[in-house]
């Protein structure tokens, strides 16, 4: 009972030195921060129109055929003939 009627007595005399709040007039919402989130938002708003046209880009590359299928099989390298070795394997130069 006593730790705690102690806690209650520094707690009353140590938050009010501690727990300064600012004054209601000294607060206020400034047109410099209210600029910085306009530009913050037309930046993500740029960003967003710039990666749909890429990627619209990318898609009409892919259906006329620019980019490989990545459904069809892997097909083997291209070069020259592999040389078969004494021992019956083919080795590639």
């Amino acid at each position: 009972m006593v730790p705690a009627l102690l806690a209650t007595e520094v707690s009353s005399l140590v938050l009010p030195l501690v727990d300064k709040m600012p004054k209601p007039e000294d607060v206020k919402a400034g047109w410099t921060a209210f600029t910085i989130f306009l530009l913050l938002l037309l930046a993500v708003a740029l960003l967003g129109w710039s990666l749909t046209r890429q990627l619209r880009k990318a898609q009409a590359a892919q259906d006329s055929g620019v980019y490989d299928d990545p459904d069809a099989p892997a097909e083997p390298a291209a070069g020259p003939p592999a040389a078969e070795s004494d021992d019956g394997s083919t080795e590639r130069p």
